[in-house]
């Protein structure tokens, strides 16, 4: 299992537009921005964003990509209001529609869609770590990909979901997705969700809804809930070379 992205061409800084905000849940708000430099990403990269105070002082933090990797010249960041965060805090209490804001990427060469594998994915969210997964989930959809995808998504309580209409309803089209909600607050009202912290025995239970053992596992959450949900997967018999992971507040 690894979590660093190897080594790539760090990509010149630009000026974008807010063109929408949308309040997802209470604390989670999508930031829509239009680019003056458009830009092709893959799904499961990220941007840099940068705010410079009057004063000189900077403050900068990395936000995954939600969109689908499209041909658009706007591009969608799902933020978390964290109390102690500069950034998030600013753009959730200041940041207007029609605001500028200082944009860098799309960084990340690691935490991608697979491009060459064809076999079963397992994806597992925490939070606002769901947003590199959404675009993924976004992607297969946009390119008709029919293979086997679970999202195992976790969080405290039902209002917390992201985009989570979204997701049941790509659940619906019964095209190979399946959608596994986790709540660690509240008990589930859906069969085959869960009431509880991800732990080894889910891992392995979503694993076996799963027409085959996964080729690929993406993790992303915060440090526990990473290191619970692969340490899961190997208990599970899935090679530690399949699973990629991506960390958030350390």
């Amino acid at each position: 299992m690894t979590d660093a992205s190897p080594a790539v061409a760090v990509s010149p800084w630009q000026m974008v537009t807010v063109a929408k905000i949308v309040a997802e849940t209470p604390r989670i708000k999508s930031f829509f921005l239009k680019l003056s430099r458009p830009f092709a990403f893959a799904a499961g990269q990220h941007v840099d964003v940068r705010l410079t105070a009057p004063d000189g002082y900077r403050a900068m933090r990395s936000y995954s990509i939600a969109s689908a990797p499209q041909a658009a010249p706007t591009i969608e960041l799902a933020v978390e209001r964290l109390d102690s965060g500069e950034v998030s805090t600013f753009l959730h209490d200041v940041v207007s529609v029609g605001d500028s804001l200082e944009i860098r990427g799309p960084l990340g060469g690691y935490f991608l869609w697979p491009q060459s594998d064809t076999g079963p994915l397992l994806l597992v969210g925490g939070g606002s770590g769901v947003v590199p997964l959404v675009s993924m989930i976004r992607h297969r959809r946009t390119i008709n990909d029919r293979r086997p995808a679970l999202l195992l998504y976790s969080v405290r309580t039902s209002a917390d979901l992201l985009y989570g209409e979204e997701l049941f309803e790509l659940e619906r089209r019964r095209d190979g997705f399946t959608f596994v909600v986790v709540l660690t607050r509240e008990q589930p009202t859906r069969p085959g969700d869960y009431g509880r912290r991800v732990d080894a025995p889910m891992i392995a239970d979503v694993i076996a809804r799963l027409p085959a053992a996964p080729s690929s596992v993406f993790v992303c959450g915060s440090n526990p809930f990473v290191n619970a949900a692969a340490d899961g997967a190997v208990a599970a018999g899935i090679p530690a070379e399949t699973i990629r992971t991506e960390r958030y507040g350390v």
